[in-house]
C-alpha cells in the first residue's frame, strides 16, 4: 500500500483483506482533527487536490485503547446539555472516535471531498452502556457509494469494541454535492406538514458552534465563522449536526433504555442564532422526536428511538 493511501504512512501495520474485501490497518494513536482538516482545506486548493476515486477505500483502520477524559466528557455533557454521570452518551462515543473517520474521509482519493461535505443522517446503535473507565477500540470504513439527485453520497461507519465486544456502532451518511445530477431518489416535494406541538424551546446562540467545535473536534468553518458559511452557501454559521442530535437525546436522557438504536435525518440547518422547538411523543419504550424552527415551523431534524 502506498504512502498516499487512505491508511498513511506504509509503516503502519496492515493486515491482509478479510472477506470484506478491506484492508485493515492498525494506527498506534487516534489522529489529530485539526492537521487534517487542514490537509482537507489545503486539498480544495485548484491543483493541490488529489484525484477522486471512483468507489469508497478497500481500507478498514483501526486503533485500540481509547481512553475517555473525565474533563472532556463534563465539557461535552455540558455543551450538549447531558448530566454529569459515568455513562458515555450515545453520542459521546461518535465523538470519541471521530478523529479515526476523519482520516479515512480526508485522504486525497476519498470520493467525496470533505470541504463542504454535508451531514444527512446519523443511526447509533447502543448495544450496551460504556462507562467512563472503559477503554474503547475504534474501527471505520466506508461502504455504500450512491447516487443522489443533488450528487454521490456514502456512509461511513465507525464501530467501538470494549474487550473484543462490539459496544456501539454508527452509521454516518455524507453527501457530496455536485454541479451534475447524480440521480438516484428524488425527494419528496409535496406540502410539508405542520410540526408537532413543542415541549421545549431552546435558544442557539453563536457559542455553540465554537465550543461543540472544541469538544468534538469538528472544525468545519460552516459551524465556526461567518465567512466560511458564506464561502459554502449559508448566510451565517450553522449547528453541527450531531450537536442537534445530542441535544434532542439529552431531553429524552433519563428515558432510554439500555440498549436501543437512534436514527436521525437532519433536515434543514440550524442557523446560528436561531430559537428551536423540541417535540418528543413515546409508544412503549420508542419515541419519535423533531427539532423544528420555533417561529417558522422550519423542519430541522426528525428522529426515532427504537
Amino acid at each position: 500500500m502506498s504512502a498516499s493511501s487512505p491508511a498513511g504512512p506504509a509503516s503502519e501495520p496492515t493486515t491482509p483483506a478479510s472477506s470484506t474485501g478491506r484492508t485493515a490497518v492498525e494506527l498506534p494513536r487516534l489522529p489529530a482533527a485539526g492537521a487534517l482538516y487542514r490537509r482537507a482545506l489545503l486539498g480544495a486548493l485548484p491543483g493541490l487536490g488529489g484525484r477522486r476515486a471512483a468507489d469508497v477505500p478497500a481500507v478498514e483502520l483501526g486503533v485500540t485503547g481509547v481512553p475517555v477524559d473525565r474533563a472532556h466528557l463534563a465539557d461535552y455533557d455540558r455543551v450538549c446539555g447531558f448530566r454529569l454521570a459515568d455513562r458515555l452518551p450515545a453520542t459521546y462515543l461518535h465523538v470519541l472516535g471521530f478523529p479515526l473517520s476523519l482520516r479515512l474521509m480526508t485522504a486525497a482519493d476519498f470520493p467525496i471531498p470533505l470541504t463542504g461535505v454535508v451531514h444527512v443522517a446519523n443511526r447509533i446503535t447502543v448495544h450496551r452502556p460504556v462507562q467512563v473507565g472503559e477503554s474503547v477500540d475504534f474501527r471505520t470504513y466506508a461502504e455504500n457509494l450512491r447516487p443522489h439527485e443533488r450528487g454521490r453520497q456514502l456512509d461511513v461507519v465507525l464501530v467501538g469494541s470494549v474487550g473484543g465486544e462490539e459496544v456501539w456502532r454508527g452509521v454516518s451518511t455524507y453527501l457530496g454535492k455536485q454541479r451534475t445530477a447524480g440521480g438516484g431518489p428524488r425527494r419528496d416535494r409535496g406540502d410539508r406538514p405542520a410540526p408537532p406541538a413543542s415541549s421545549a424551546q431552546w435558544r442557539v446562540t453563536p457559542r455553540v458552534g465554537t465550543d461543540y467545535a472544541r469538544v468534538s473536534g469538528d472544525h468545519n468553518p460552516i459551524h465556526t465563522s461567518r465567512l466560511g458559511a458564506r464561502l459554502f452557501g449559508f448566510p451565517r454559521p450553522i449547528a453541527h449536526g450531531m450537536w442537534s442530535k445530542a441535544r434532542c437525546l439529552a431531553a429524552l436522557e433519563s428515558r432510554l433504555p439500555e440498549s436501543y438504536a437512534v436514527d436521525v435525518s437532519f433536515k434543514l440547518p440550524v442557523p446560528l442564532p436561531s430559537t428551536v422547538a423540541f417535540s418528543a411523543s413515546a409508544t412503549g419504550t420508542s419515541w419519535d422526536f423533531a427539532l423544528h424552527g420555533a417561529r417558522d415551523g422550519r423542519p430541522h431534524l426528525v428522529g426515532t428511538v427504537r
